[in-house]
C-alpha cells in the first residue's frame, strides 16, 4: 500500500523538478553552499510539487480512465479513497508552504504558491481541458521549481531568476508537445485539446522548432549578463544544436511520428539535466551578482 501513496505523487517527475531545484539553488549560491538550507529547500519543494501531483491524480481521474498509459492508476482503479487522497494532498502542500516560510524566506513560499495555483487552478481544472494553449500555461508552473531554488539563497527576485524562468518555460513547451505527439492517440480519445490534436502535428513540429530555437537564445543570457561561464555556455548551445538536429529530423518522420517523439522528449530531459547541472558547476562570481544572503 506504502507504494501505491508514492505512485499519487509521481516520484519521477518530483526528481526531475528537483534536479531544476538544485540548478537554481547552487547557481545563486556560487560555492557558499549552506547545507542545511539546501536540504531544506528540497524537502520543502518536495512537499508542495507532491501535493500538486496528487491534486492533479485526483482532478484528472475521469481523464486517465480514457487513456491507455493511465487506466492503472491509483485512482482510476479505486485502490485508495478520493477523501484520503485529498486529506493526503492537502497535508503534504501545507506542511511544504509553512516550511518554505519558516525555514528558507516568504519569497520563496510565495512563488511556491503562484505555482501551485496556476498548475492546479488555472492549467489542470481550466486551460488543460479547454484550450490548446494549456501546455504554454503549464510551462510557467513547470518553470518556478529552479526560481525557488535560486531565491531560496538570493531572497530576491533579479535579473538570474528571470532567466531561469525562461529557460525553464521554453524548455517545457517542445518538451510537451513531445508527449503530446507521442501520445497523440491517448489525448485524442481523451479530447484534450493539446496542440497536435487540435491544429495537426505538421504545425506542431513548427512550434517545436520555434521554442527550441528561443530556448536556445535564453540559456546563452546567463553568460551574456554574468551569472555563468563559458564551459556552460558551450556545453548548453552544443546539446540544444543535438535537440533542435533531433528536432529537424521530424519532417522526416511523417510515417514514425511516435518514435521520433519519444527521442525528442528523452533528450529534452538530457538537455535540461546536464543545463542543470552545468549552471551548478560554471557559475561566476562576477560583479553582475551580490553574494548571497544566507
Amino acid at each position: 500500500m506504502i507504494k501505491k501513496y508514492l505512485e499519487v505523487i509521481k516520484p519521477g517527475i518530483i526528481f526531475g523538478n528537483l534536479i531544476s531545484v538544485m540548478g537554481g539553488f547552487l547557481l545563486a549560491a556560487k560555492g557558499q553552499i549552506d547545507c542545511t538550507l539546501f536540504l531544506a529547500t528540497l524537502i520543502s519543494v518536495s512537499l508542495v510539487m507532491s501535493s500538486a501531483c496528487i491534486f492533479n491524480n485526483y482532478i484528472d481521474r475521469d481523464i486517465d480512465r480514457k487513456m491507455g498509459r493511465t487506466q492503472n492508476r491509483v485512482l482510476v482503479k479505486a485502490i485508495i479513497s478520493p477523501s484520503i487522497i485529498l486529506a493526503y494532498a492537502t497535508i503534504a502542500g501545507i506542511t511544504g508552504f509553512i516550511l518554505l516560510y519558516l525555514l528558507i524566506n516568504p519569497l520563496a513560499m510565495w512563488l511556491a504558491v503562484i505555482g501551485f495555483f496556476v498548475y492546479i487552478f488555472v492549467y489542470s481544472l481550466y486551460m488543460k481541458r479547454r484550450s490548446i494553449y494549456g501546455t504554454l500555461i503549464g510551462s510557467l508552473s513547470g518553470a518556478i521549481p529552479p526560481v525557488i531554488g535560486y531565491c531560496a539563497v538570493s531572497n530576491r527576485l533579479d535579473t538570474g531568476s528571470l532567466i531561469l524562468m525562461l529557460i525553464f518555460s521554453l524548455w517545457q513547451i517542445p518538451h510537451s508537445y513531445a508527449i503530446a505527439i507521442f501520445h497523440y492517440k491517448d489525448y485524442k480519445t481523451a479530447l484534450i485539446p493539446v496542440l497536435p490534436v487540435k491544429c495537426g502535428i505538421t504545425l506542431t513540429k513548427h512550434h517545436i522548432i520555434f521554442y527550441i530555437l528561443a530556448f536556445m537564445l535564453a540559456t546563452l543570457l546567463l553568460t551574456i549578463t554574468g551569472y555563468t561561464g563559458y564551459k556552460y555556455c558551450i556545453i548548453t548551445a552544443s546539446l540544444t544544436l543535438c535537440w533542435l538536429g533531433i528536432a529537424l529530423q521530424g519532417y522526416k518522420s511523417t510515417n514514425d511520428n511516435k518514435v521520433w517523439a519519444r527521442k525528442l522528449f528523452i533528450f529534452s530531459i538530457i538537455v535540461i539535466t546536464l543545463l542543470s547541472i552545468m549552471m551548478s558547476v560554471d557559475f561566476n562570481n562576477s560583479a553582475y551578482l551580490k553574494p548571497p544572503l544566507h
